[in-house]
């Protein structure tokens, strides 16, 4: 029986939150919808490539399992009926097969929610795509994935080749035996006994440094002092904050990676800046078009960064803070909108927030699942922040998929709880692909948004040009 322990990996406390912060109309799962050029590969073909492939995320082959009388926070074990063809879907768009009909087909996958009972992912091959292309829409439980470590079946579906590496098709997988009752409790006891022992060889850490302990408790309490006093100042009232449903629209706007870049060295700052200028004049714009007044309103993006150590790379679980980006509405002028952003950021960068919100996950690695879901509630206060801006820098090189190469990436984030619309970022390959998840009922002019979206990063362009030396 031993073996089996390692095959029991439990949640850690913020993927868990994903979990419990999950209602029928706020879904957390994210994803992607990938571009190809060429004729769409055979579904077999697909299913095969995926196969060779799923030793590396032993993870996409796993179950959630909840212990009983819930002690402790749920596990991943291997899902004993695994089918690889219940997660990869196919389908054709409806003609003429435009980008309008695979931005609805992207938008009905996301309405749904992932079956719990299975490993957490899907991935839809999608034909039918007019000028000669197809697409991959990935779709995996938020609490899965990582945006920053990037453990996701993308990982494993993309060839820096043309040509695919060569791989055996039939990896010898036998899922370890379902766990009992008795190995749950069992596992929830080992996990409660090792708590203590973490606590005291920290202890016996700060015996050793005192110096170093008192500064990091010090930056701790700061941090914690930053989050609390964040909530005695919740986001402005504004309508992307109002009850949603669980039905979804979804568009996109494209860029270039140069093009930002450029504004960046013209008029300072870092690609971020510059992506949450842009997103900030678009909002400014959406807002007066929805007769709402911008004087004196900032509004607060929920911008994830990773907090992820360097020893850390490539492990399982997310390792996220949430910080709160600034959204200055209020500025007219784009260049000094950029200028308000970046000094904003840095103090932000600079400030224990981001340590703050690591300490409470922290903290709920110890905490039992009822306090578990509050605490997660805390640090996920919807109320703080407006909307989620999240910006992922992706391969700056072509990526291919049983020799097809992929052209566009558009990133699908979620939509938390009261928040109408979420704008995910991802560059590839030189291009920038903006991704707007929203709600179905309360956001039918988020096409309006995109459009804005490309009238102010045009604004910062021609300022960028007027700034640059000739």
């Amino acid at each position: 029986m031993a073996t089996q322990g390692h095959h029991l990996d439990r949640l850690t406390a913020v993927d868990a939150s994903f979990l419990t912060n999950e209602t029928s109309a706020s879904h957390m799962h994210v994803g992607a919808i990938l571009i190809f050029e060429g004729p769409p590969p055979k579904y077999v073909d697909l299913v095969e490539h995926v196969r060779g492939r799923l030793s590396q995320v032993p993870r996409f082959r796993q179950r959630l399992v909840v212990p009983p009388l819930e002690a402790g926070r749920p596990l991943w074990a291997d899902d004993v009926n695994f089918n690889l063809t219940y997660h990869i879907r196919h389908t054709a768009l409806p003609e003429p097969g435009g980008e309008q009909q695979l931005k609805r087909l992207a938008a009905r996958v996301f309405s749904q929610q992932l079956d719990r009972s299975k490993p957490l992912w899907e991935l839809w091959l999608v034909q039918g795509l007019e000028q000669d292309r197809f697409a991959l829409l990935t779709k995996t439980h938020h609490a899965m994935v990582d945006g920053i470590s990037g453990v996701d079946i993308g990982t494993v579906l993309f060839d820096l080749k043309p040509v695919p590496a060569p791989v055996a098709s039939e990896d010898g997988w036998v899922p370890a035996p379902a766990p009992s009752t008795a190995q749950l409790v069992a596992r929830g006891a080992v996990d409660a006994a090792a708590a203590p022992v973490k606590l005291v060889e920290r202890a016996v850490e700060v015996m050793r440094h005192p110096e170093a302990a008192a500064k990091r408790i010090g930056d701790a309490l700061e941090g914690l002092g930053e989050v609390v006093g964040a909530f005695a100042d919740p986001a402005p009232d504004v309508p992307l904050n109002q009850p949603i449903g669980p039905h979804r629209r979804f568009t996109w706007a494209r860029s270039e990676l140069a093009t930002f870049k450029r504004i960046k060295d013209s008029l300072d700052g870092t690609v971020n800046d510059v992506v949450l200028a842009v997103v900030t004049g678009a909002l400014r714009e959406w807002l007066h078009g929805r007769g709402i007044r911008t004087e004196g309103l900032e509004l607060r993006a929920l911008v994830p960064v990773s907090i992820r150590s360097e020893d850390e790379r490539g492990n399982l679980g997310n390792r996220i803070a949430a910080m709160r980006g600034p959204l200055p509405v209020y500025v007219e002028d784009p260049v000094r909108r950029l200028r308000v952003v970046s000094e904003q950021m840095e103090g932000l960068k600079r400030s224990k927030q981001a340590l703050g919100a690591e300490v409470i996950s922290r903290f709920n690695d110890f905490a039992p699942p009822t306090l578990l879901a509050q605490a997660s509630r805390v640090n996920f206060s919807t109320r703080l922040f407006n909307l989620i801006v999240t910006n992922v820098p992706g391969p700056q090189l072509p990526l291919y998929v049983l020799g097809r190469e992929l052209q566009e990436v558009f990133p699908v984030a979620f939509l938390p709880q009261n928040h109408t619309m979420a704008v995910a970022i991802m560059s590839y390959n030189g291009r920038i692909g903006f991704g707007l998840l929203a709600d179905y009922d309360s956001m039918e002019d988020v096409e309006e948004f995109a459009a804005g979206l490309n009238r102010s990063l045009e604004e910062l362009e021609e300022a960028a040009a007027a700034a640059a030396p000739a």
